[in-house]
């Protein structure tokens, strides 16, 4: 009985995380149908409705929701702890998910895990490439990285990597019919390369800073994107300027493909952290990764 009812319990769990019948049921390896049949079993037991099921969607009911706010936990942690008799084994194995941008999972991710991978062969990684505000709680992953000042105070933060920069670019093609623009607020009159924001569906504004003065600008152009690369292909076309991090820019400028303007509006600030709940009993794989990618010292990284 008990066996049978902590099965059913996690079959409702896993519903209620990922909203959909198909999904639990891969996530579980079994048939929806005796996924369906399990958490109707389980209801007629309890006497309560606990998912309101319609054609697209399936979300729990407000007892629903309380049961899962209240076991949903402890088999995360149950899970945990087996991934913690891993110690026991002569090398540390199993997946680790990672939410994170696609610039500093080339930039730092991979470089400083890929030598992680080559000497534990069993330690998986997985990334999600995504630059809105995952709950990674509710989503299932291990950790996320974001800018530090971004980051949730109920979240452990370590850094990554050492202070960034932004920088504003265009090619020298552009500048040659367009003039340079002085101050941020000039940009106002210039094809701008936009970015969409996947946390608010909004369009990133930017924003400057010189000797305490702050300055946001709402810009305009032509092109919109939702990632960085595009974003770099399109300056260097000559199809508008470009505010994005400043080691990504580096070689181009350099060569003389890409022209910096405003970078006395362009401080430092905080850079990337990876971040994660609390955790009573990490697995031997995630503190592994953590030690790859902790920095102790981030202003004495050399870009």
């Amino acid at each position: 009985m008990v066996r049978r009812n902590l099965n059913d319990l996690l079959a409702f769990v896993t519903v209620a995380r990922e909203g959909s019948f198909t999904r639990a049921a891969a996530s579980l390896g079994v048939t929806q149908s005796a996924l369906s049949q399990t958490i109707r079993a389980l209801e007629e037991r309890l006497q309560i409705r606990l998912l309101t099921r319609t054609t697209r969607s399936v979300s729990p009911t407000l007892a629903g929701e309380r049961l899962a706010q209240a076991i949903g936990n402890r088999f995360d942690e149950i899970e945990a702890e087996l991934d913690a008799l891993t110690e026991l084994r002569d090398k540390p194995a199993g997946t680790v998910r990672i939410t994170c941008g696609d610039h500093v999972l080339h930039s730092v991710l991979l470089p400083r895990l890929t030598p992680l991978l080559r000497e534990y062969p069993d330690i998986k990684l997985e990334f999600d490439v995504n630059y809105g505000f995952r709950d990674i709680v509710a989503d299932r992953f291990d950790a996320g990285v974001r800018l530090g000042k971004t980051i949730d105070k109920d979240m452990i933060a370590i850094p990554i990597g050492p202070p960034m920069r932004l920088a504003v670019v265009a090619s020298p093609s552009y500048f040659a019919v367009h003039p340079i623009p002085k101050t941020p607020q000039d940009l106002t009159a210039h094809q701008c390369i936009n970015q969409r924001m996947q946390s608010s569906g909004g369009l990133y504004v930017w924003d400057f800073e010189r000797r305490g003065q702050q300055m946001n600008v709402r810009v305009d152009g032509q092109l919109i994107f939702n990632t960085t690369h595009p974003q770099i292909d399109a300056a260097l076309a000559g199809l508008g300027i470009a505010l994005l991090p400043e080691d990504e820019l580096m070689p181009y400028m350099e060569d003389g493909q890409l022209v910096r303007v405003l970078e006395d509006w362009c401080p430092k600030f905080e850079g990337y952290h990876l971040y994660y709940p609390s955790r009573r009993q990490p697995s031997p794989a995630f503190t592994l990764v953590v030690q790859a990618l902790r920095v102790a010292n981030p202003r004495s990284i050399k870009r």
